[in-house]
């Protein structure tokens, strides 16, 4: 049975009806669906599951009580030992979903590091995300370093400047860049779709 993880930033609140019927087909294919128990994107998922009665759910939460369990539904518990109510503490029950999930599915506001960094995390172990990117209402897949560059350019400066702070976001494209293009010199080609808007967040496309 497959398994997707469904994640999201927490500032949005209402899902777009696109991502909505992606979830009706997730449903229709029977699939286990893992979502955490933050507020926000979670929390709407949650309400639309438990509004179609699904059963088919795992909730995440990091510690022994979640935030939000709607639905009653199947409660896995992730032990750390970060501080409790840190960005640490909170990503290790993301990390748990990425290793058990085969693949994401993302509503993203273009701000929000944990979202992204669940979107790198599913890359950087070969497996596919679905993205949906709130203020262009619209579906990125990514699979591969180039469609994540691509992501990350819809950023804007200042939010860009955040994640960086947060998740070295600069060091995980150069690297992963370099590492590709020395795998696969052809790369190269392809990548100036991206280079122009990442150099003005002082990405290096060289």
């Amino acid at each position: 049975m497959k398994s997707i993880f469904i994640s999201g930033s927490m500032r949005i609140k209402n899902i777009n009806k696109l991502v909505i019927d992606r979830i009706e087909n997730i449903i229709r294919e029977e699939f286990t669906i893992l979502v955490g128990d933050a507020d926000g994107v979670d929390a709407s998922i949650q309400q639309i599951l438990a509004k179609k009665s699904y059963k088919n759910v795992k909730v995440y939460c990091t510690g022994n009580h979640p935030r939000n369990n709607i639905g009653k539904w199947e409660l896995v518990t992730v032990q750390t030992n970060y501080k409790p109510k840190t960005r640490l503490y909170f990503t290790a029950k993301d990390l748990e979903m990425a290793k058990h999930c085969d693949y994401g599915l993302m509503v993203w506001d273009s701000k929000s590091t944990g979202t992204l960094s669940n979107v790198y995390e599913l890359l950087i172990t070969q497996k596919t995300s679905v993205v949906f990117v709130n203020k262009f209402k619209k579906f990125f897949n990514i699979n591969n370093f180039e469609n994540f560059e691509h992501l990350v350019s819809t950023m804007n400066e200042s939010a860009f400047e955040k994640a960086n702070k947060k998740i070295e976001l600069k060091e995980k494209i150069v690297t992963n860049r370099n590492k590709q293009l020395s795998l696969f010199p052809e790369a190269n080609k392809v990548l100036h779709l991206t280079r122009n808007s990442l150099a003005n967040f002082g990405v290096d496309s060289s």
